[in-house]
């Protein structure tokens, strides 16, 4: 008899409907075809022990079964579920034989157990796309693939539940989701709050144009001046995620099965790896490409601390998704690509000793030793951060102080205002919401520049040798600030700010 049961296999972010044909016919054998992996060669074991244990059994005659389509990949555990309720069915031991409208996805213990899967909300759009109407799921991954509208989704806890519920003995009830709450973002920052901050209103006032603008960020300072303490409440004036980024977002993690029992991601991401990553780690990859750091950042924030500790090769994998915003990964038979749209905020010392040369009876690391830890980091890689502020220690004065610094709400409200304005400015354009996505096409359009504001721009690229790249970031963030402020055109004093934080294009640090 010939049963057709429908999976689904996950190839980057995007899933590929997957037809599961069990066939048993007279003979002997368990005969597992359509360019499979161990993983899934492996399940036949997994379900004999598993039907065994709830009071079924493999059926001993030829099974044959086929994964179509033939030519893709089949990869991991996740086709258990799918492969055991096909040979039942093909078998007589389960009384349903029509699956056309039902995918189903899962792992199996050896005790018929459910285990939960990776990619359950990339598999949930497809199987809505393709036209299925229910998804059977580990219980662990309802919450995510309950957020895709008309489509029943049902928690299996159980092999023998899902028999059950096929037979009409005891039914399962779809999962139901509150829309009221669903894309609430929540905004509880009250450990993460710039009100804590004393002092540091110059490196407040670039965090605050890089949320507004989304663009990257390089804070260069001492030990204990504030920089990671800085950085680490940036999410706090971020403005809240749409349902569009909390969608894609969701994506990415489901893949690396980060959300199980979680459904939507409703704040923006905040990634921190640690100086000792690899780039495959950083940017993905492996034999079997997963979504690496970048991607799991996006539409949030990537946070790289003591950036020249990095490995220099690390850092620069990351050159060409800062500027395209993807990653692709390529292999000897195919590509995948994950979306990467992440704010980069990097923290540095000044110099090896972590202070600046002009710090009397700190610095202790000639100008040589300087250059050399300086051009750690790639001269590319720097004309791709928009921001380069230098943070000082604070002082005991401003310690002491007992007064309260402005809220993070309150800059968040601004920050908001400014994106507003963005989003209705690139409203025509597909992909682009924010001044820091604006390709240069669009640099041309709204970027323009009066005469003295032109002059101004003129002598900073002369002086500072500035690239044309960083002639594009100077104009990005410049449109930031003058969104800030409202303000319908460029004006100098927006150029002049926006100059200002290009630290790193002047040399400074070197001089005696």
């Amino acid at each position: 008899m010939l049963v057709k049961v429908f999976g689904s296999a996950v190839f980057g972010i995007d899933a590929t409907t997957i037809t599961i044909e069990v066939n048993i016919d007279k003979g002997i054998g368990y005969h597992l075809v359509g360019l499979p992996d161990n993983a899934v060669k492996e399940s036949s074991y997994r379900i004999a022990a598993a039907l065994a244990n709830i009071g079924y059994n493999l059926p001993g005659k030829k099974i044959t079964i086929n994964m179509a389509p033939a030519d893709l990949r089949k990869e991991g555990s996740a086709y258990d579920l799918p492969l055991t309720i096909g040979i039942l069915a093909a078998s007589g031991q389960l009384k349903k034989d029509d699956f056309a409208n039902c995918m189903i996805m899962g792992e199996l213990s050896l005790d018929g157990s459910v285990q939960p899967i990776k990619g359950a909300l990339p598999i949930a759009i497809q199987a809505k796309a393709d036209g299925f109407t229910e998804i059977f799921l580990p219980k662990e991954n309802v919450q995510e693939a309950a957020i895709v509208h008309g489509l029943n989704v049902y928690a299996v806890d159980n092999i023998a539940d899902l028999i059950n519920h096929f037979e009409g003995k005891t039914l399962l009830k779809p999962v139901e989701v509150q829309d009221e709450d669903l894309f609430d973002a929540p905004n509880d920052f009250s450990l993460l709050d710039f009100a804590e901050v004393k002092g540091q209103e110059n490196i407040k006032r670039a965090l605050e144009i890089a949320a507004a603008g989304g663009h990257n960020i390089l804070l260069i300072g001492p030990p204990g001046s504030g920089k990671t303490m800085l950085a680490k409440r940036l999410p706090s004036i971020l403005p809240p995620m749409t349902v569009e980024e909390s969608l894609e977002t969701t994506k990415i993690h489901s893949v690396v099965g980060k959300v199980q029992n979680v459904g939507l991601i409703k704040k923006r991401p905040f990634r921190a790896p640690h100086h000792t990553a690899s780039s495959v780690s950083l940017v993905g990859g492996g034999s079997y490409p997963q979504p690496g750091e970048i991607s799991l950042a996006h539409n949030g924030v990537l946070f790289l601390d003591e950036l020249p500790e990095f490995k220099r090769e690390v850092l620069e994998v990351m050159r060409q998704p800062l500027e395209d915003r993807e990653v692709t990964i390529s292999r000897a038979k195919f590509t995948v690509s994950y979306p990467s749209s992440f704010m980069l905020v990097a923290s540095m010392n000044p110099s090896p000793s972590g202070y600046f040369m002009n710090d009397k009876g700190l610095s202790q690391s000639s100008s040589m030793e300087m250059n050399r830890y300086l051009n750690k980091i790639s001269g590319p890689l720097l004309d791709r951060i928009d921001l380069h502020i230098e943070v000082n220690p604070v002082p005991f004065e401003k310690l002491a102080d007992k007064s309260t610094a402005e809220k993070s709400d309150t800059i968040r409200n601004r920050v908001i205002q400014a994106r507003s304005i963005q989003s209705q400015r690139f409203k025509e354009y597909h992909g682009i919401h924010y001044n820091a996505q604006m390709p240069t096409k669009l640099i041309s359009i709204f970027c323009e520049l009066d005469e003295t504001s032109l002059n101004l721009l003129q002598t900073a690229m002369e002086k500072l040798n500035l690239s044309a790249r960083a002639y594009d970031r100077i104009l990005k963030v410049a449109r930031t600030i003058a969104d800030l402020e409202t303000a319908d055109k460029i004006r100098p004093q927006h150029i002049a700010e926006a100059i200002q934080y290009r630290s790193l294009d002047r040399d400074l640090w070197t001089n005696n």
